[in-house]
């Protein structure tokens, strides 16, 4: 079976981005907008998450587990993909998690939990992605290379959802250009909701969103075929 091309599909919308016409890569994303079913799910679920956040707030260590479970994959692949460290992403989102445990008492359980942890995951991955980058400025030292084929199975499918094209693209941008494109693509967060995350004005979450894709056309293009 042939490669796919890498594509971006936003949720909202249902607009796609395609970032490699050769259809070098695999996809990246593919949402598809919750409609019927799925949106009664997805409002049943919001119920019960709001009891678990109540019943954390009480002190539940059961609650907490089912948030931990269900917010925890997304967390992770989030960090991991702003970072590229597989160790570090993992640090990232357990740090994450606990500063939001540690806050839950101050948490308004009508907002959703997910963007307010994911918040929290994506500006200590960029914190961390630029400190990484100082000190390798200061140590004049080389780019840690992408692990090896063989290397990819021992950090486990959570820590690589996507192919090797897809992750070497996304690390050729800034971290902060990376961590739009996570959560535009990836959680898939509009604009808006991801300028408030971030505390930008919109239009420059729109400028980062233009300029990432515009690197990740920049990158694929260069590879060979």
């Amino acid at each position: 079976m042939g490669a796919l091309r890498l594509v971006l599909v936003a949720a909202s919308t249902g607009e796609e981005t395609y970032l490699a016409p050769d259809r070098a890569t695999n996809s990246i994303a593919v949402p598809i907008p919750t409609t019927g079913r799925a949106s009664l799910r997805a409002v049943t679920e919001r119920r019960q998450e709001r009891r678990w956040i109540r019943a954390a707030q009480a002190g539940s260590q059961e609650a907490l587990e089912q948030l931990y479970r269900r917010h925890w994959p997304w967390a992770h692949r989030a960090a991991y993909l702003v970072v590229h460290d597989a160790a570090a992403a993992e640090d990232i989102a357990q740090e994450a998690f606990l500063a939001a445990v540690r806050a839950l008492d101050r948490f308004d359980r009508r907002r959703p939990f997910g963007p307010w942890l994911n918040r929290i995951v994506v500006n200590r991955a960029i914190d961390w992605a630029r400190a990484r980058a100082l000190r390798r400025e200061a140590a004049i030292e080389p780019e840690v290379e992408l692990p090896a084929a063989g290397e990819q199975a021992d950090q486990g499918a959570a820590s690589r959802p996507y192919s090797e094209e897809t992750v070497a693209a996304l690390a050729s941008l800034s971290p902060e250009h990376r961590a739009v494109v996570v959560l535009r693509y990836l959680l898939e967060y509009t604009p808006g909701e991801i300028a408030a995350m971030l505390e930008l004005p919109r239009g420059t979450v729109n400028s980062r969103l233009r300029r990432a894709l515009d690197g990740l056309h920049v990158h694929l293009e260069g590879r060979p075929s």
